[in-house]
């Protein structure tokens, strides 16, 4: 009897054991599960991969890895979701400037149509060089299956090479948090 009853009491607390065990590996995985990255639509995620893209038009940049890649004669879109990489070279006479971004390239982004609203234009110095900046939002092509449309926001960059221009146009929904990504890729774009 004595020997049932130290079965009986070993069996209980090797189950009050094992019933802490899960207690704590379930509170440390909701922990876990709440300090992960939650991305809204639109973001980025920080552990994207990007990879080297060299374009025969005499370029190259990082993009996303994994991301749908459409080639034009002009350059090349990736796209994922809400988020497109839009790259495009161009034969150019001279070097843009804030000036001709805000009285030619603006207007041409509106004549486009998305309902685009032109917002800032800056100089700014990147590791590749001097690029001119153009801030817009525009509305997304409809949904091919909702119809619905999504507020874009946009930086387009203007780069300039030996007669080329290259324009690089990031795009996301407005409010998505992308700014490093798009500093990285902005920051990567080299003339080959």
């Amino acid at each position: 009897m004595n020997d049932a009853i130290r079965y009986s009491s070993r069996l209980v607390v090797g189950q009050t054991l094992t019933a802490v065990a899960v207690t704590l590996c379930l509170s440390f995985s909701s922990v876990f599960a709440a300090q992960q990255e939650k991305n809204p639509p639109g973001d980025i995620p920080d552990s994207q991969v990007f990879v080297s893209y060299q374009s025969p038009l005499g370029l190259s940049l990082k993009v996303p890895e994994a991301w749908a890649r459409t080639e034009r004669a002009d350059g090349a879109r990736f796209a994922d979701k809400y988020n497109a990489v839009d790259v495009s070279v161009t034969p150019a006479t001279v070097t843009p400037t804030e000036a001709s971004a805000k009285s030619v390239e603006l207007p041409a982004l509106v004549k486009a149509g998305n309902n685009a609203e032109p917002g800032e234009v800056d100089s700014v110095t990147l590791k590749g060089g001097p690029a001119i900046l153009i801030r817009y939002n525009s509305d997304s092509d409809a949904n091919p299956v909702t119809h619905r449309q999504l507020r874009l926001e946009h930086e387009r960059y203007l780069f300039y090479h030996d007669g080329r221009q290259a324009a690089l146009d990031l795009s996301a929904p407005v409010g998505a948090d992308n700014a490093d990504q798009w500093r990285l890729m902005a920051n990567s774009l080299r003339w080959n």
